[in-house]
């Protein structure tokens, strides 16, 4: 498989999110967008399977169905 470059820009307050989640994770900048592009397909075809995005507390008994557009 051939790897392409590509710039991404960010806002300020974007980078920060990403450098965030990265130092959380334990991953560089692009593992984090792999890993965000993998689950982005995967919902995306799920809800293009008629599934819903839902999100659950269990301690809360709350459920909240996220909507993606």
């Amino acid at each position: 498989m051939s790897k392409r470059t590509m710039t991404l820009n960010l806002t300020e307050r974007e980078m920060h999110v990403l450098d965030q989640l990265c130092a959380k994770k334990g991953l560089n900048k692009t593992a984090l967008m792999r890993q965000a592009l993998r689950l982005y397909q995967a919902v995306d075809t799920r809800l293009e399977q008629g599934d819903k995005l839902m999100f659950e507390n269990e301690e809360k008994n709350e459920k909240s169905e996220m909507v993606v557009l």
